[in-house]
């Protein structure tokens, strides 16, 4: 494999890019009218422009980024996340137009693609599942009698869904059809399809997901835990690795399932397989996301494995050059997504200029796709930045981490920076007493603006306190003595 096009923009794509520029492998950029003057794109060997802003005339445009690699003489596509990263037809479009597409086989895209087809497909691997109907529902009355079977609350779920969209808490049996008419026409309208389903609404859930690796020689191993619970809209926010409430046992176990989730559909290349922990650290399968996930670098840091390597190393053909048993947890690693949202305003896009964009110096990971004096585009996936931390302790990490946060500046837009502050200083997620209704449970947007005043209170204090200290020091005795001014 000597050339790679990225079929992706800002921040993954650099860091596709920087793996395979290590790897001796050149890069080819692909961008919109939006992008033209990204980072991404100077940094790559060649770059190839697809169209106009919009998603589905330029990142999404499958002729368009296939010609782009055969025109260009690349060997392989990487999808990163987001766009065609998930789509079976376009791995199988790479396929045809006899390109190496780095991710795994249409087959496994398509089954883990519908949450109800991968329920099936791992229901004979001893996977627990949370207690439902594995199969498509329209009808009310049948919704009510699963609902009857298994207890309110339930959750009404988009089979094609995610990121929250088509998902629905139902409390009682009267609200029942409303809610079920709702996620219908809320996935009919984001995914084109309107099948839901109902599972059991596990009330304070961790959301644990385990790092798989895969090849094309029947091997298969995981790289542990993240621990996603931090969400906002069913989205997250913060990750960190290892969780801190799982014991090497249930670790053991989670890990082992996974493995077999991706034994059920001949995976091959680096998959997540996600999990809800319940209150009694009772596991149960959520999904599988085939592709890189947003918060690998955690993995990264804690195994010392750059999955973007094994990546290219797994579809060039090579077996994985280590075992199970030689993968060991170094330390702990934290995230935060640094979204341009404004958390004061329910965590609503905060579209704009980088007026100022200085990324921490103190030693912090820093995956990004910007540089100042950019516009953040309105096309796209709002964020800016990942910023990632790694210490010998879960403390030593959260202390580098509000370090890197405090020295972080943007300015010119509202960013999650802020709400990151809140979280790591909160003393739910520092004992790691939280679930995924950390936000709804602890967080005000009021407490942000009262942080920012204390920490006002606190650097005028201190700033008083060296100006008496320096005061004292620095007095130059008063005196028009022709002599004292001889002497000195």
């Amino acid at each position: 494999m000597k050339k790679i096009l990225v079929a992706n923009r800002g921040e993954i794509a650099l860091r596709i890019m920087r793996t395979a520029r290590r790897l001796g492998i050149t890069t080819v950029a692909v961008y919109s009218d939006a992008d033209r003057e990204s980072p991404h794109v100077r940094f790559a060997d060649e770059a190839v422009h697809l169209g106009p802003p919009p998603s589905n005339q330029s990142y999404l445009d499958m002729d368009k980024v296939i010609a782009a690699a055969r025109d260009t003489g690349s060997d392989a596509i990487h999808p990163g996340y987001g766009f065609l990263s998930e789509n079976a037809e376009f791995a199988r479009r790479v396929a045809a137009a006899e390109l190496i597409f780095i991710g795994p086989r249409p087959h496994a895209i398509e089954v883990m693609g519908n949450k109800l087809a991968a329920k099936d497909t791992v229901s004979a691997y001893d996977i627990p599942m949370v207690p439902g109907l594995d199969e498509a529902v329209d009808d009310p009355e049948r919704a009510r009698a699963v609902a009857r079977e298994i207890g309110f609350p339930i959750l009404i779920k988009a089979a094609a869904g995610g990121g929250g969209k088509g998902m629905r808490v139902v409390e009682s049996a009267d609200e029942l059809e409303d809610q079920m008419n709702r996620a219908i026409s809320e996935a009919r309208n984001a995914f084109g399809d309107g099948s839901v389903f109902i599972e059991k609404y596990i009330a304070s859930p961790r959301h644990i997901e385990i790092q798989v690796l895969a090849d094309t020689h029947g091997n298969c191993v995981h790289l542990f835990e993240r621990d996603c619970s931090i969400q906002r809209r069913h989205q997250k926010v913060v990750e960190e690795a290892p969780s801190a409430v799982l014991e090497p046992a249930l670790r053991r176990q989670m890990g082992e399932a996974a493995v077999r989730v991706a034994q059920s559909c001949d995976y091959v290349g680096a998959g997540t397989v996600e999990f809800l922990l319940d209150a009694d650290h009772n596991f149960y399968f959520l999904e599988m996301n085939t592709r890189l996930q947003v918060e690998h670098p955690v993995t990264e840091l804690i195994t010392g494995i750059d999955l973007v390597e094994q990546q290219i190393r797994v579809a060039e053909g090579e077996p994985l050059a280590f075992r199970q048993e030689d993968l060991k947890i170094n330390g702990h690693a934290l995230e935060l997504r640094v979204y341009a949202e404004d958390p004061t305003n329910n965590f609503l896009p905060s579209i704009g200029r980088l007026t100022t964009y200085r990324p921490p110096t103190s030693g912090a990971r820093v995956d990004d796709g910007f540089e100042e004096g950019m516009d953040i585009p309105i096309h796209y996936d709002p964020m800016i930045a990942k910023l990632i931390t790694h210490g010998a302790t879960r403390g030593e990490a959260i202390e580098k981490m509000l370090t890197a946060i405090a020295e972080f500046r943007i300015e010119g837009i509202e960013t999650t920076l802020p709400f990151g502050r809140f979280v790591f200083t909160h003393e739910a997620f520092r004992s790691g007493d939280f679930d995924t209704n950390f936000v709804k449970a602890h967080f005000r947007p009021e407490a942000i603006a009262e942080a920012d005043e204390s920490a006002n209170r606190a650097a005028a204090l201190f700033a008083a306190y060296l100006y008496q200290q320096n005061s004292a020091c620095l007095t130059v005795p008063r005196s028009s003595s022709i002599e004292w001014l001889s002497r000195h």
